[in-house]
C-alpha cells in the first residue's frame, strides 16, 4: 500500500480479502478505539500503520511494504 497515511474501506476489504460490508465495520471499531484514545480519525478511513498493527501484520509489516 505504499507510503499512505490512511487506508480507504475499499483498501481495507482488498488487504483482507472481505467484503466492502465487513471493511466497514472493522474501519468503524478501528476509529471508535482511536476516538477512545482521544485521537482525531476519519470517517471511511482508517490510519495505515494502525491497521496494519491491529490486523496482526505487526507494526514492521507496513514498513517492509515500501
Amino acid at each position: 500500500m505504499g507510503n499512505k497515511l490512511y487506508l480507504t474501506v475499499e483498501e481495507v476489504a482488498s488487504e483482507m480479502g472481505i467484503s466492502k460490508s465487513h471493511a466497514y465495520r472493522i474501519v468503524k471499531r478501528l476509529n471508535d478505539e482511536l476516538e477512545a484514545k482521544n485521537f482525531i480519525t476519519v470517517a471511511g478511513k482508517i490510519n495505515a500503520r494502525y491497521f496494519y498493527e491491529r490486523a496482526c501484520y505487526g507494526s514492521t509489516a507496513n514498513d517492509e511494504r515500501k
